[in-house]
């Protein structure tokens, strides 16, 4: 599964961008080019998914393509991780899974807390507890 989320970019009068999620109606920047409002609003959904995990709200499931007008957005490969861990987790248990994966429920827990770096080899680990693998790969 990949985390990445529509965004739309709409140049204004002002020759400024507007970007804006369809997913997430607190999601909004802007930047002076093209570029500058692409590289915000993978800003802005990192921090927006940040705060929806640390407040325990719903996130919708990642977007799976995006229509002429939208481009894809990654947030930061940090919470992706912890996305990824708590998505796929589905009706696991935190303890269940610290069983699965013989350690601790807090080493768990830190593996879906958008603050914390897990380890390759803890996604690997917990990837395949979770009958699952994981796939790195550069995107441009």
């Amino acid at each position: 599964m990949k985390i990445n989320y529509r965004c739309k970019i709409e140049k204004q009068n002002d020759g400024r961008f507007f970007v804006f999620f369809p997913d997430f109606e607190e999601a909004f920047t802007e930047g002076k080019t093209f570029e500058e409002a692409l590289f915000n609003a993978e800003e802005v959904l990192t921090l927006t998914l940040e705060g929806r995990m640390e407040e325990g709200m719903s996130i919708p499931l990642p977007s799976l393509n995006a229509q002429k007008d939208e481009k894809l957005v990654f947030p930061s490969p940090k919470i992706q991780a912890a996305l990824l861990v708590k998505l796929t987790r589905g009706q696991h248990t935190l303890a269940d899974l610290a069983r699965t994966l013989e350690t601790s429920w807090p080493s768990v827990a830190r593996l879906e807390d958008p603050h914390h770096w897990s380890s390759l080899k803890q996604l690997s680990k917990t990837a395949t507890a979770l009958g699952q693998k994981l796939v790195l790969s550069f995107e441009k």
